[in-house]
């Protein structure tokens, strides 16, 4: 689990734009800003996910050398003393970069900037096979979050129940990751974490039965499209508990 501070940080630090240096050659310039609240809003959203999954929480940062870093980290870890039951570990983002590629399973709950919270989810996304793989949510102070594919939107293939496997956006037909927004936002919006379960468990039994995908798709696997890969998950919702591949 990616969570991602997602209304600060480069994207809307200011000043930011454009001017002339010394030499008189253009320059672009952003700037990399968190305040104390911003930092403790997200670190709490992250620890209490982590506690509801295996209480550990791994914040990743680059304090090395960027101040806005060494900041996040300190508030990350005087946020820390309210979670005593979470094990919170620290990481330095291309470090943390590479992790995720060597041995995935080491995390369970990463907790990070925007700018690094952007580039890590879809990397941490391909790790499944496909970006239409994984759910996400967009969550305020308070009201209503926005559960959706951490891909966002695709009207382009709307309404194509396509099943090919090609270089081109078809094989993208993947609606999985719509799937479990509806189990993520049952899970950790609504706290309904047995209905949640049962529909997690539905999509791994429709995969251990060899369903996929053009984008997942294999020899050896059963390719189907958009509709055919939501009506085996059907089939599946009252399954038996599945053993994840």
């Amino acid at each position: 689990m990616v969570v991602r501070e997602l209304t600060g940080g480069i994207y809307f630090g200011k000043p930011r734009g454009f001017g002339t240096n010394e030499k008189g050659e253009d320059i672009g310039f952003n700037t990399e800003v968190y305040s104390t609240h911003e930092i403790d809003r997200i670190a709490r959203v992250a620890f209490e996910i982590a506690r509801k999954r295996r209480g550990q929480l791994c914040s990743v940062d680059k304090a090395n050398v960027l101040e806005a870093s060494m900041l996040w980290r300190k508030r990350v870890m005087a946020i820390a003393s309210e979670y005593p039951d979470v094990e919170l570990s620290h990481m330095y983002v291309d470090n943390a970069a590479m992790q995720l590629v060597r041995y995935p399973k080491q995390f369970d709950t990463i907790v990070t900037n925007n700018i690094f919270g952007d580039i890590l989810s879809d990397e941490a996304s391909m790790i499944t096979g496909s970006i239409g793989m994984l759910p996400s949510a967009s969550l305020g102070e308070s009201g209503p979050g926005l559960f959706e594919p951490i891909h966002g939107s695709a009207p382009d293939i709307a309404g194509q129940n396509v099943k090919c496997v090609s270089s081109d956006r078809q094989d993208k037909a993947n609606p999985l990751a719509t799937i479990l927004s509806a189990a993520m936002l049952l899970k950790y919006g609504l706290g309904e974490a047995n209905a949640a379960n049962r529909i997690e468990n539905a999509v791994l039994d429709t995969l251990n039965r060899g369903f996929r995908t053009g984008d997942i798709y294999s020899t050896g696997n059963k390719l189907v499209g958009c509709k055919e890969m939501g009506e085996e998950v059907l089939k599946s919702v009252d399954s038996p508990v599945p053993t994840a591949i």
